[in-house]
């Protein structure tokens, strides 16, 4: 019997090793793994540089507190900010603490502003963490259910719907920042259109609002681009990012550029692990392999393969997404599908019910993703035909 807290259902698998896009369990079975740990092993499995570079820092300095200067903290803020164009980065372990950091900081820059009640605008079928700030501000009643009374301060609209949000504009003096996913992740891999993406800044701009993108899924390559808001061909004024970042060491960081900028001072916010030197030797690791192997174009152009691949193969389904991370909508519930594709040796997950999420490594090759659609597409098309 486990002492784990009964928090998750866990898949009837454990896994010893991995390698690249492939994993294997106690009983030395292979899988192919198209799911990365939920977008976080960007470098898949095993990566020896990661694995050097980790060993390498361990054997050097694991930890000492941001009471001191920590040189791989400010070597990642300065990489960060030169993919991302952005000016500041606060440091911290995981995606729903940049959130935290993120909504923080909207609260101080409104009450900077003399907004005495600061309201952010969240999507609907938004995902922004369990803590109870960023719970509140997801857009799934599911998972807030048994926790109220949630954290207020938060108004929504639905995700998309550009005119509800100028409607919302006009009728609430308090709000001071929009909050979204470029792409929503537990939300269906609902895909926000250019168009919206730069409505949504110019409006911001025009209203002073901040504009806060959670890129804890998208962003670090997943679409293609480091950044999911960069083939919009805008930059917002926050930017949450996690997952990816270290390559399945924990890690978060949140961004601030334009208005956000300069408007946390010491004792505002903070972390005892965030920013420690083996988490952050992770990430410019994983930031530095991206850049030199090219992953982020092998990100878009295998992605698209795949997406191809699967609307030809079932033409029944929809496809959508960018870059590597993929959806596949059924026209009925499907998180059978998991446990079907498990017992074939493939990892997938199953998100809104009716959706199949794909997020393999960014090193996916060629041969990965003609395997996961041959291989997944049985799938679909049998449990499809099965009525």
């Amino acid at each position: 019997m486990s002492h784990l807290m009964n928090t998750y259902a866990r898949l009837p698998v454990a896994f010893t090793h991995g390698q690249a896009c492939r994993l294997y369990d106690t009983e030395g079975r292979e899988y192919l793994d198209a799911l990365s740990g939920i977008a976080v092993n960007t470098l898949g499995h095993g990566h020896p540089q990661l694995v050097a570079d980790l060993a390498a820092q361990a054997g050097r300095l694991i930890h000492t507190s941001n009471l001191y200067g920590v040189r791989e903290a400010e070597a990642l803020a300065d990489r960060l900010a030169e993919v991302s164009g952005m000016s500041e980065v606060f440091l911290c372990n995981s995606g729903c603490e940049a959130n935290e950091a993120t909504i923080k900081l909207a609260r101080l820059y409104g009450h900077k502003r003399g907004v005495d009640q600061p309201v952010v605008v969240v999507m609907e079928s938004s995902f922004h963490g369990r803590t109870l700030a960023t719970l509140s501000a997801t857009g799934n009643r599911k998972v807030q259910a048994g926790f109220e009374p949630l954290v207020a301060g938060f108004l929504r609209v639905p995700f998309g719907d550009l005119a509800a949000l100028k409607v919302v504009a006009e009728h609430n003096q308090n709000i001071v920042a929009v909050l979204l996913e470029p792409i929503q992740g537990e939300g269906g891999i609902n895909v926000a259109s250019t168009e919206y993406l730069r409505g949504v800044r110019e409006l911001c701009d025009a209203r002073q609002w901040l504009m806060m993108l959670d890129e804890v899924q998208t962003g670090i390559g997943r679409t293609g681009k480091w950044f999911a808001h960069q083939h919009a061909g805008i930059r917002p004024d926050v930017m949450s990012l996690a997952k990816g970042l270290g390559s399945g060491v924990p890690i978060g960081a949140c961004l601030g550029e334009g208005r956000a900028k300069g408007v946390f001072a010491p004792g505002n916010h903070g972390s005892t692990f965030g920013g420690n030197p083996l988490a952050c030797r992770a990430a410019l690791t994983t930031l530095e392999v991206i850049e030199r192997q090219g992953l982020l174009a092998n990100a878009e152009r295998i992605g698209q393969r795949i997406r191809d691949g699967i609307a030809q193969a079932c033409p029944a389904t929809k496809v959508r997404g960018m870059g590597l991370m993929i959806g596949i909508e059924l026209d009925r519930p499907c998180a059978d599908l998991v446990k079907l594709a498990l017992a074939d040796g493939l990892l997938i997950n199953v998100t809104a019910e009716r959706v199949v999420r794909l997020l393999p490594p960014l090193i996916f090759t060629e041969a990965d993703a003609d395997e996961l659609v041959g291989r997944l597409s049985v799938l679909v098309n049998r449990f499809l035909a099965a009525k």
